[in-house]
């Protein structure tokens, strides 16, 4: 590959109005290319084998999820030899639609990490990206090391979280961040792994911009081509990385360009410096949040504060009405009312009334909340009734975090409660008996797994950065199906 020409990126970078100047995504990738796996900080390392560890134990959990077995049965029927894995099944495919396979079920529980902020998924992108990119090289005697393989899952997962706090009201726009952003960063990610130079990188970056795709309507309408935008992302990503490498030429200004992801996406409503300031020295890696529920965030600080409710004695037979007060972005995708008639998963999935209406009656949400016949539970049904979602105008319109409840009980009382933090993030985190038990519990409720199994699997990705062969290493060690 063609380096870009010689560029000050401390100067392009330092331009962070617009226009930007020509030469920003080429210079962005110019310095991406000079990270190696030593110069990743130790919260860096251990934060992403978290998130490896954690997208592993949500994609065995989707194994019966709605959609997924229709999916596989779809691209098996289209493809029954290739070079990479899909995880369900085990099924061979080529490595596009093994990431597709695995990025639709990554996100099909609504399990996976996210970065609240940025209100982007990455891991559901990222890995089945790396994944079917990393198999098919060691078919090749090409195999990607532990060190390698997470020194490109830290780029994208950076690349990621920064679009996604530049782009900073996308979600508002209508689009799909997980997937917009997904695309382009995984492609990088998955071009540096693969051993490309800075302009092997940029033209991997353009490539996969080409493809780019990813409205929020599926969300907002709780179906389930939802749970298949991160596969389409991951699909997108292999095919441009791969395409770069086959020496293919893209765009240049994929960034900064008149009909760049910035301009067209985004209408230049783009914060650029937090793109590149402190890139490669601050990072955003660290502040992934992992999910203590399988639903869509925007419902977390609700549930968080429906359990709080429950544990201080407040039963549903006690209470009249409900109001739940959101920001603008968080109840466009989940403040709609609750439709039990619907008997959907992903519309329960994505509704803040029937999530509250769970977390308040059975004091927990887990896995088996958002499945049939739960969804349509009478109990529940009722009090989503009197559950009133409103765009709360005291709330900055695209946070995430914050939200507040109002109940009024049958006997006139009325109990307000409000948070500004969300459970799973860096500022409520989840321990490791918590995140091991989430693993757990995702393995043994779709796949069948084993203790003994999990904790294999889990070893393995502890000591990763050993491996000499990372697809090996981590197909070896996850669970099939019983």
């Amino acid at each position: 590959m063609v380096s870009p020409a010689s560029t000050n990126v401390k100067e392009m970078f330092a331009a962070t109005s617009f226009p930007l100047p020509d030469g920003y995504s080429r210079a962005l990738c110019a310095t991406i290319a000079g990270w190696s796996y030593d110069s990743l900080p130790a919260p860096v390392l251990h934060n992403v084998k978290a998130l490896i560890l954690d997208t592993l134990g949500v994609i065995g959990g989707a194994a019966n999820a709605p959609g997924i077995a229709e999916l596989n049965a779809r691209l098996v029927r289209w493809e029954k030899t290739g070079s990479a894995t899909g995880l369900i099944g085990r099924r061979r495919y080529s490595p596009p639609t093994a990431a597709m396979a695995n990025g639709a079920a990554a996100h099909a529980l609504d399990f996976d990490d996210q970065h609240d902020p940025a209100r982007v998924h990455t891991s559901a992108v990222v890995l089945p990206t790396l994944l079917a990119a990393a198999e098919d090289l060691a078919a090749e005697g090409k195999p990607v090391s532990g060190k390698d393989f997470i020194l490109a899952y830290a780029i994208g997962a950076e690349l990621h979280a920064r679009l996604g706090l530049a782009c900073y009201n996308s979600l508002g726009k209508g689009w799909h961040p997980t997937m917009i952003f997904g695309t382009v960063s995984a492609g990088v990610a998955a071009a540096r792994m693969i051993g490309l130079d800075a302009g092997g990188l940029a033209n991997a970056l353009g490539m996969s911009f080409h493809q780019t795709s990813g409205s929020a309507q599926s969300m907002r309408d709780g179906v389930l081509s939802k749970r298949l935008g991160p596969g389409f992302a991951a699909r997108n990503a292999v095919m441009g990385a791969f395409l770069a490498a086959d020496g293919l030429t893209s765009t240049r200004g994929t960034l900064e360009g008149n009909a760049g992801l910035f301009a067209l996406y985004e209408r230049n409503e783009v914060k650029p410096e937090i793109l590149t300031n402190g890139l490669g020295k601050d990072w955003r890696v660290a502040e992934y949040s992992f999910k203590p529920y399988p639903c869509c965030r925007c419902n977390h600080t609700p549930i968080g504060i429906g359990i709080q409710l429950h544990q201080q004695g407040i039963k549903p037979t006690d209470v009249a009405a409900i109001e739940v007060g959101m920001g603008n972005v968080n109840w466009l995708t989940v403040g709609a009312p609750y439709d039990p008639a619907r008997n959907d998963v992903v519309h329960a999935q994505f509704n803040t009334a029937y999530s509250f209406a769970r977390a308040l009656a059975d004091g927990k949400v887990d896995l088996h909340s958002y499945r049939k016949p739960a969804i349509t539970d009478s109990g529940i049904a009722a009090l989503t009734a009197i559950t009133k979602v409103v765009d709360d105008p005291t709330i900055d319109p695209t946070a995430i975090e914050p939200a507040r409840v109002k109940l009024t009980l049958k006997s006139g009382k009325v109990v307000e409660l409000k948070r500004e933090t969300i459970k799973g993030s860096p500022q409520d985190p989840m321990n490791d008996t918590e995140m091991r038990a989430k693993v757990r519990g995702c393995l043994e409720f779709g796949l069948g797994a084993s203790a003994a199994e999990v904790d294999r699997l889990a070893d393995a990705v502890a000591v990763l950065e050993q491996s000499g062969d990372a697809a090996k290493s981590i197909l070896g060690a996850f669970p099939a199906q019983k």
